[in-house]
């Protein structure tokens, strides 16, 4: 799996970011049965700037803790057969699945973690595990579907060990 990240703020978040995205993306992709190897890009920005991003694709003028823009319009979430016969889901150079962008504010990550109680670590896993299930189809705009999310984001970070 290739992840290119690009740190676009001056707050450290003080963790292996690197590690642990590669780490929680991959388990996502496991879990899910993904059958080719992935790429994914990650800005790690500050709450300025996603609100300004927000803004621009979603018309809310708001900072968020994370966006999600996936590259692949899954019919079902997770339904794979959609890329077999369209190559330009796959970069050329790598065969890779191009699934998406993630854009997670560092200022939301401390302010969540705080709030709900947690570690910047678990924090920041989650919503690396929330962002990959919306890049591979998955949704919480019911019940239904938050209640299927959230059963998968507690899933990944219970098998990671990655706890409250």
């Amino acid at each position: 799996m290739t992840i290119q990240i690009d740190y676009e703020t001056e707050r450290e978040l003080g963790i292996d970011y690197e590690a642990l995205v590669k780490k929680v993306a991959e388990h996502v992709l496991d879990m899910e049965e993904c059958p080719y190897e992935a790429q994914v890009n990650l800005v790690l920005t500050d709450n300025e700037e996603i609100k300004r991003v927000n803004t621009e694709f979603r018309n809310i003028e708001r900072a968020t803790d994370v966006l999600s823009f996936p590259m692949i319009p899954f019919e079902s979430p997770a339904d794979y057969g959609i890329v077999e016969e369209d190559e330009s889901y796959f970069d050329l150079d790598t065969g890779e699945l191009l699934l998406g962008d993630i854009m997670i504010s560092v200022d939301k990550v401390f302010a969540q973690a705080e709030e709900y109680g947690h570690s910047i670590t678990r924090e920041f896993c989650f919503l690396v595990a929330h962002s990959m299930l919306h890049l591979l189809g998955y949704d919480h705009m019911t019940p239904e579907e938050a209640a299927v999310m959230e059963a998968k984001q507690a899933r990944a970070l219970d098998e990671l060990g990655i706890t409250r």
